[in-house]
Parts: structure tokens; C-alpha cells; sequence
């Protein structure tokens, strides 16, 4: 048994069957892929579109593709064929590009929207404050081309338990609160937590976790 498949299964016994376990494969060969796909793996996240059409032409069609990292609108044309599940939909220019889109391929696209929790300046998604307007004024005029399926968002890359734990509480809540608005209330997805601190995500109520390094290694 190879270290990956070690890895991931010392993962996957560890989380809640409730809990998405999503592969991150980015920078890491279909080799590896391969190995989790043998072992049932289906879900698998990568941050660069190139890379997730390259992937996803070499491997199996029934693998299900995330595309976790920020997403440029000169990308979605190549992508939606391909993808599962967006999670970095974080404003109305790429909301719109994306129906667009999704109208013109005759899709139904599924999305979280990317919430901005954590400190750093760096990281993508939206303010919280911004989040149930965004909802509730744009969706409606999709009928049904884009499926919000839920929420996404990175907690800092610190060491400070108390400030993640801050984040991901934010995160959560904001999440109920969508579940509680007409229309939405059967909302599945809350994608948090990562190698790092994907346990404290988990008793904090997310259901879908992305490890990469923890299950690939480092590259």
C-alpha cells in the first residue's frame, strides 16, 4: 500500500460519514489520483482550471471535479462542461458569466458562494455582510441555470485555535442563516477546513472538508 492510500485512509476512518472528504489534488500527477479513484475516491479539488481539464481528459469521466481556487471569467467557457461543483463563486461579474454561460451550454451549474473569514488580505470571497443580499438578489433571476448548494471559506493560516475557532463559528452561522431564508433551506454544503484544521471544522459543523496535503504530501 502506498503512503497516499495510507494516508487516506487514516483520513477518511476519521471523518464523519456525514462529511465530505474532498481530495485535493492540485500540483500532483494522475498517478496519485489514480490510486485514490481505485480505492473509491470520486471527489477531487484542484485550484487552476488548465489544470483540472488536463486532469479530467486523462482520468476516469465519473470523477467529480471541484474547482476550489478563485475563478477568472475567461475561464468559465472551458469549465463548466467539466465541473462538479464551484466553490469560489465571490461576485456579481463572475455570477453573471456564469449564467451566461450556463444558459448558452444549456447546464445547470452548482455553486457555493466564497465567504471571506479569515484575516488575511490575500484571501478571496466575499464579506460576510454581503453574502444574503448577494443570495437573494441575484439567484432568483437564474431559475435554475446556477445551484447555490451552499457556502465555502478558508480560515487564517495561523497557529491560534481561538481565531479559527472565531472564523469557522462566523462561517456556520451565516450558513444557518442561509438555511433560514425562503428558498434556500435545503442548502447541504458548508466547505471548510483544510490539512490544518480540518477537525475543528468539523465540530464546528462543516460537511465537506479539502486535504490535500495531508493525504498527497507535500510538492
Amino acid at each position: 500500500m502506498s503512503k497516499t492510500v495510507e494516508n487516506y485512509h487514516r483520513i477518511r476512518a476519521l471523518i464523519p460519514h456525514h462529511v465530505m472528504l474532498l481530495a485535493v489534488s492540485k500540483n500532483h500527477g494522475v498517478e496519485k489520483i489514480q490510486e485514490l479513484y481505485a480505492e473509491g475516491q470520486r471527489d477531487f479539488g484542484e485550484n487552476k482550471v488548465q489544470e483540472l481539464l488536463e486532469k479530467a481528459e486523462q482520468l476516469p469521466k465519473d470523477i467529480r471535479w471541484h474547482l476550489i481556487g478563485h475563478l477568472q471569467r475567461n475561464k468559465v467557457r472551458a469549465l463548466l462542461p467539466v465541473v462538479s461543483l464551484i466553490h469560489s463563486l465571490d461576485s456579481e461579474r463572475l455570477f453573471d458569466e456564469l449564467l451566461k454561460e450556463a444558459i448558452r451550454m444549456d447546464l445547470q451549474i452548482s455553486v457555493l458562494v466564497q465567504v471571506r473569514i479569515a484575516a488575511e488580505e490575500t484571501k478571496f470571497g466575499m464579506p460576510a455582510a454581503d453574502v444574503l443580499p448577494f443570495i437573494q438578489s441575484l439567484f432568483p433571476k437564474a431559475k435554475g441555470r446556477l445551484k447555490l448548494k451552499g457556502l465555502m471559506g478558508m480560515g487564517s493560516f495561523v497557529t491560534d485555535s481561538k481565531q479559527i475557532h472565531a472564523e469557522f463559528s462566523m462561517l456556520q452561522q451565516l450558513f444557518q442563516r442561509v438555511k433560514a431564508t425562503p428558498g434556500y433551506e435545503d442548502i447541504q454544503i458548508l466547505s471548510m477546513g483544510m490539512s490544518q484544521d480540518w477537525p475543528l471544522a468539523v465540530e464546528l459543523g462543516s460537511t465537506c472538508v479539502r486535504i490535500g496535503s495531508d493525504i498527497f504530501g507535500m510538492r
